[in-house]
């Protein structure tokens, strides 16, 4: 599912005009930025979590000559879905 389609799923589920679904869901994905960014973690129960995470700086290699590079330290994103989302998948 893309974004298109959660909009589309939004729509549907709601019974709202395509923009105003649009905007439901841009503004979630907003909150949970601004939650992570703020705050380093955004935690909705039963769903899952979204912890902010620091990556090393570490060394690389250019596929394409084999050289060795230097890649920087970055922040990054990660998602940790809920015990009771999980079983519900298995």
């Amino acid at each position: 599912m893309n974004k298109r389609e959660l909009i589309d799923y939004v729509c549907g589920e709601l019974e709202t005009t395509k923009s105003s679904s649009e905007e439901i869901v841009n503004t979630v994905f907003d909150g949970i930025q601004y939650g992570v960014k703020k705050d380093g973690t955004v935690s909705i129960a039963g769903f899952g979590a979204w912890n902010k995470r620091k990556r090393a700086a570490r060394m690389g290699r250019n596929p394409q000559t084999g050289e060795s590079i230097k890649i920087k330290a970055s922040k990054t994103v990660a998602f940790k879905p809920a015990k009771a989302w999980k079983e519900a998948l298995n």
